[in-house]
């Protein structure tokens, strides 16, 4: 190892010290962190600089497509009439004011004016148009697109169908659809404003301008005039067909109401007739009357009722009918008087005789005949006393019930009589209202026709358009400018974002923020790709008994021809790695990447021959049993090589003579031998292990070889036999998961990754090359 001269402070003493220890404070420094402000901002151009032809391609693109677009976009020709909107004066609902005169009061709906700007761009202001100036026969106006007219015949059939729905014919709708391209070519290059006034406080006019745009500036005066004109003439005829429309309503209640009338005079006719109804006065009421009488009659029928039932029932009781029956019967005296007699006769016999004398018995028999007789003629007479109270009573209850039936009847035909009565007076107020309505329709058809012959059109034309001179568009300058702008930006959106969507490593700031490493030594590119340090470089025949490179063999090899910042690359690597193990100096090296492809074995060639021009003794190990290159690169036979040694039980002598001396380079090569199928097995064997310690003890440096970390265990088993491991990764083909992957395999089996190795790093020429120019 070289050493350089120090001097400290003011001594004049020189001492030497080991390179390694005089470089290390310049790697050891610890710099400033850029702040996040200034790293995105380097990202961000970072991205841009790699893709530079993204921006450069959008912005071309775009801003020659609009150029080309507006470049053949005709000239566009504007022509202005203008409208004025006045106040539109209404009646009030035809109302008369209080000395008798109709008052017309002009109304400021804001809506109103709203609703005019809408009106002069409906399609059916724009059909009239069209079809007033005959602009679908006109070949100057041509409209953007007719194919709607196309499609005339067989929407016919729907509009047939749904016509009644709209309350429109087949032909109107039909033709509507006819026009409907030249209308939509209207409204393309229509413009409506109102007018607003900048040099008062009141902003607000009624003033409204009609622009028109056309590539010909006789059809845009055209235009612009014909929808002044349809707009003032529509707005009059709007006013005319409302008030004919009142008119006609108006006249068409008044008849309705007239007829209205002569019908209910009718049926108040009919009506009466039918119910009998001669007056609703009551004093010449007869049906009241009537139920009066009976109401008065009911009463004393049911007076005599009551008598008559309670006489009848007070006959009833026992012994009464006898009482009520004495003295009314004449015989009966007559029977008592001869009964007391014999009575009295038979008392004298027995003051003479006994019961037993025949004129005595003789009595006898004459009284009981005479008491017989006597109580037959009281039961008689009790008997015709209760029948006619009886039929007193009867007689009472039947007159009551006759009067009581006539009485509902008569109550039955008044309350007919009240309602028909009521319903009578419903007709007589509809026929007197409906009166009113006609003479207040009367009056207000009078009060409309006055209107109607003063009315004025609130719309008219303040000023007519003239054929314009000079065109007002396309803008193309400035259509160009914004797109070039928009496209601009928008390519430069895009290539941030596809910088930010690259998974790529592509410079050694990317390979920090991936991994954790310590270090990060950066590979130029030379050249072209053909060039660059990758496995796929052919280089041109050397005389293999020179100990150079075949025809056909792979590799670049650091000779001292080596263009200078890739022998710059290689010195930092090497120094790199010198500092890397601290005070422990790392004699064996493993060089692996994570996929193949990306340049490891060129990368260990290399390494040992940067190594070994430090005075150092090195051997480099071809430990990639599945894929062996350094056997190509160098010229040599592999008949013999790791893997055999690795087979056998040899001595570490005879381990040593195994490696191949390459004099030109300053190294010795140990190929991998013939391939073997379990070269996992015989990699991180002890036999492996022995033969790293073995060259280790013997070579200043050992650097090793191996298979890519993605697809074989054999570099990661390698990893944990070596003091160092080199991890390279190619610069815009290795992704940032790929290394991640990669390192933490290594890390997982506690492997020292010393340092990353960015290979086909772009810029590093083109620095060192500014830096001696600036020199």
């Amino acid at each position: 190892m070289g050493e350089i001269k120090l001097m400290r402070g003011g001594d004049a003493e020189l001492q030497r010290v080991p390179e390694a220890d005089a470089l290390r404070p310049f790697y050891q420094l610890d710099t400033e962190p850029p702040s996040r402000d200034r790293e995105r901002l380097r990202e961000l151009l970072d991205a841009l600089r790699r893709r530079w032809w993204v921006v450069v391609a959008v912005t071309a693109l775009f801003t020659g497509g609009m150029a080309l677009f507006m470049a053949r976009q005709p000239d566009l020709y504007e022509a202005e009439a203008q409208v004025q909107v006045d106040l539109e004066t209404v009646n009030t609902a035809f109302a008369a004011s209080k000395t008798g005169a109709l008052t017309l009061n002009p109304v400021n709906d804001p809506a109103y004016f709203n609703t005019q700007l809408q009106i002069l761009t409906r399609p059916s202001l724009l059909r009239r148009v069209v079809k007033t100036l005959e602009l679908d026969k006109d070949p100057e106006f041509r409209p953007a697109s007719t194919s709607s007219t196309k499609a005339t015949a067989t929407g016919a059939t729907k509009t047939d169908r749904d016509s009644a729905l709209e309350g429109v014919s087949a032909e109107e709708l039909a033709e509507a659809e006819r026009l409907a391209p030249y209308v939509e070519a209207i409204q393309d290059g229509l413009k409506v404003e109102p007018v607003k006034e900048t040099r008062l406080p009141v902003k607000e006019t009624r003033l409204i301008n009609i622009t028109y745009s056309h590539t010909s500036p006789p059809v845009a005066a055209r235009v612009a005039n014909a929808i002044a004109s349809t707009f003032v003439t529509q707005n009059l005829e709007r006013k005319s067909e409302s008030g004919t429309a009142t008119g006609d309503l108006l006249q068409q209640r008044i008849n309705e109401l007239r007829t209205q009338i002569r019908e209910q005079e009718k049926q108040l006719l009919d009506y009466a007739r039918n119910h009998q109804i001669l007056s609703l006065d009551a004093s010449q009421n007869t049906v009241v009357e009537r139920l009066v009488g009976l109401n008065r009659q009911l009463l004393e029928a049911e007076n005599e009722r009551k008598l008559a039932e309670a006489s009848y029932r007070a006959a009833l009781e026992p012994g009464a009918a006898n009482a009520l029956s004495e003295g009314t019967i004449r015989e009966a005296g007559e029977v008592e008087t001869q009964l007391t007699q014999l009575r009295q006769r038979r008392a004298q016999l027995l003051t003479e005789v006994t019961e037993e004398w025949p004129e005595v018995k003789e009595v006898d028999g004459q009284i009981a005949v005479l008491e017989r007789q006597l109580g037959e003629l009281r039961k008689r007479a009790s008997s015709t006393v209760v029948a006619n109270l009886s039929t007193r009573y009867k007689q009472a209850l039947a007159r009551e019930q006759a009067l009581r039936a006539a009485f509902d009847q008569q109550r039955g035909e008044t309350l007919t009589q009240n309602e028909a009565a009521v319903n009578y007076k419903i007709l007589q107020q509809e026929i007197e209202t409906n009166k009113g309505l006609l003479d207040g329709m009367l009056q207000r058809g009078k009060e409309h026709e006055a209107l109607f012959a003063g009315m004025r059109n609130n719309v008219h034309v303040n000023d007519y358009a003239i054929a314009p001179r000079a065109p007002v568009g396309p803008h193309r300058l400035l259509n160009t400018a914004v797109a070039f702008s928009l496209s601009l930006g928008f390519g430069i959106g895009l290539a941030v974002l596809l910088g930010f969507m690259d998974d790529k490593l592509r410079s050694t700031e990317d390979v920090r923020k991936a991994l954790p490493t310590p270090s990060v030594t950066a590979v130029p590119t030379l050249g072209t790709r053909s060039h660059r340090l990758l496995p796929h470089t052919r280089f041109a025949r050397r005389d293999a008994a020179a100990g150079s490179v075949g025809d056909g063999r792979e590799g670049l090899i650091l000779d001292s021809d080596a263009p200078a910042p890739l022998a710059e690359a290689f010195r930092h690597l090497r120094t790199a790695m010198m500092l890397a193990g601290g005070r422990k100096n790392l004699k064996t090296l493993l060089v692996t990447s994570g996929m193949p492809g990306e340049g490891k074995t060129t990368m260990a060639v290399n390494t040992a021959i940067s190594l070994s021009r430090t005075g150092a003794l090195v051997l480099l190990v071809d430990a990639d049993l599945r894929h062996p290159r350094l056997h190509s690169i160098f010229g040599l036979k592999n008949e013999r090589g790791l893997s055999t040694l690795l087979s056998d039980e040899v001595e570490e002598t005879e381990a040593l003579r195994a490696a191949t001396p390459i004099g030109e380079h300053g190294i010795d090569v140990l190929t991998s031998g013939p391939t073997i199928p379990q070269s996992a097995e015989m990699l991180s064997s002890e036999q492996m292990s022995r033969l790293v310690n073995a060259y280790g003890a013997v070579y200043d440096y050992v650097v090793i070889d191996s298979p890519p970390l993605a697809f074989f265990s054999d570099g990661v088993q390698l990893s944990t036999l070596v003091d160092g491991v080199i991890l390279v990764v190619n610069s815009g083909d290795s992704s940032r998961d790929g290394a991640r992957r990669s390192y933490q395999l290594l890390q997982d089996v506690g492997a020292n990754v010393c340092g990353v190795v960015l290979n086909n790093a772009e810029g590093v020429k083109l620095d060192y090359e500014r830096y001696y120019k600036r020199a």
